[in-house]
């Protein structure tokens, strides 16, 4: 590509070049024209003599044209101290029209707080335009290649697994029902039977980077009905200690990256403080929690509520974590079985699995899987689902290594790690009970 972006601009002063973009703002003054340009790297300030006959005809052009139209100029740059933007400024011989914007837009895309979020995202497209929203995604985006790089250093194999499947997965609920061609078939919750599926037949490390659905009525700041996982599984393990340390590793390593490319954009635009852990992240049964949340805070519960983390536990959860181990991160164990899926496996009747909390938020249900297909069996037998999912449990008949995994929700790790209100923001488009469109 011939563009040349806005950020590679100290590289071509005093050279004829051509530039393309959006334009931000216009200042249309007596003697000059003061144009702003835009593309997804930053900005420029583009200046129109008016004195000058020559300019005649792209005067005329500014005049009539639309804020967020795209232009491109052809002109030279110019080092001018005197301009706040950047200390430099381009001087155009042409300027071309490549869209024209209509004369208002229906949001205001430089204060996202002039009107309400849903109004917004009617008009995500406009909504992204804004510093704010756009950052958001790119640094999101480097957020998950910081974890592929992790794991692809620890020789992972980056898989991708079937969105539709024949079998209700994992709890047998709150999917996604579609027609397929004479039959029914569903929206898969998860790719948790295919990384297991790709355990037993000899990957020893995998992860998915993909679509996630959960047909969940909830019109909550952290829920959504389709989201971005990041899931992945690994072999020969001991515990589900293994599982917790590997996770540990991995957002230390991500954490530690994002700050040193996007700390400073993070802290000017939202706000927020990138920590990076230095010591292991504190680990506590369930119920040995729910006493510590008592005893600090005064929090009580019904017993009923006990066997699993209420949202004001795992608020609370973030508080107790900071003051006892001044650590944003805990991981809470030992849930009751009736409260985890199938396939966990257990020690004593107790799943050997967890939740991580981050920032008072669960991100993470991990686990240690159960390998052995006769103890999987009767564990399906015992919720019910040994019909749906008799594909799965032939998976184990032929040996496979014991093995654990995670997922982890992108679209929620963002929301935490910006601070933002809700994650209908950290998704590039949300998905919801009430939102189909865009």
């Amino acid at each position: 590509m011939n563009k040349i972006y806005f950020n590679e601009l100290e590289n071509y002063f005093d050279k004829e070049i051509e530039l393309s973009g959006f334009v931000e703002n216009i200042r249309n003054l007596q003697w000059v024209q003061f144009l702003v340009l835009r593309d997804s790297t930053d900005k420029i300030q583009v200046t129109i003599e008016k004195s000058d006959e020559s300019n005649a005809l792209m005067v005329e052009t500014v005049n009539t044209l639309p804020l967020e139209s795209t232009v491109k100029v052809i002109g030279v740059l110019k080092k001018n101290e005197k301009v706040k933007l950047r200390g430099m400024e381009f001087i155009p011989t042409k300027i071309e029209i490549t869209s024209k914007s209509e004369l208002e837009l229906p949001i205001n895309i430089h204060d996202k707080n002039a009107q309400l979020l849903d109004q917004r995202l009617d008009y995500r497209w406009l909504d992204l335009r804004s510093e704010y929203n756009f950052n958001i995604f790119k640094i999101q985006s480097d957020m998950v290649r910081f974890m592929r790089e992790f794991l692809y250093k620890k020789d992972f194999t980056e898989i991708h697994t079937p969105k539709l499947i024949g079998a209700a997965s994992e709890s047998g609920s709150e999917v996604f029902e579609v027609k397929y061609f004479d039959r029914k078939a569903y929206l898969a919750q998860s790719p948790q039977f295919y990384k297991q599926m790709a355990i037993a037949s000899g990957y020893d490390k995998v992860f998915e980077v993909a679509p996630v659905f959960r047909a969940e009525n909830s019109n909550t700041s952290r829920h959504t009905t389709e989201f971005t996982g990041f899931d992945l599984e690994f072999a020969y393990i001991n515990s589900y200690e293994d599982v917790m340390d590997l996770e540990e590793e991995l957002l230390t390593y991500t954490l530690s990256k994002l700050k040193e490319k996007h700390g400073d954009l993070i802290k000017k635009l939202y706000n927020q403080e990138i920590i990076v852990p230095e010591n292991k992240f504190p680990r506590i049964k369930l119920a040995d929690l729910y006493k510590e949340l008592e005893e600090r805070y005064n929090y009580k519960i019904d017993e009923s509520e006990m066997n699993d983390l209420t949202t004001e536990a795992e608020r609370l959860s973030y508080r107790y974590a900071m003051d006892k181990f001044n650590s944003e991160f805990i991981f809470v164990t030992d849930f009751p079985k009736d409260k985890r899926a199938f396939y966990h496996m257990r020690k004593n009747d107790v799943p050997e699995g967890y939740d991580l909390i981050y920032r008072g938020v669960e991100i993470t249900t991990g686990a240690q899987r159960e390998h052995r297909y006769d103890i999987l069996l009767n564990q399906a037998k015992e919720k019910a689902l040994d019909k749906d999912v008799e594909f799965y449990l032939e998976f184990f008949k032929y040996g496979c290594p014991p093995h654990g995994g995670f997922g982890l929700g992108i679209d929620r790790l963002t929301m935490l790690v910006l601070g933002l209100p809700s994650v209908k923001e950290s998704m590039f488009i949300f998905r919801g009970p009430n939102r189909l469109n865009p």
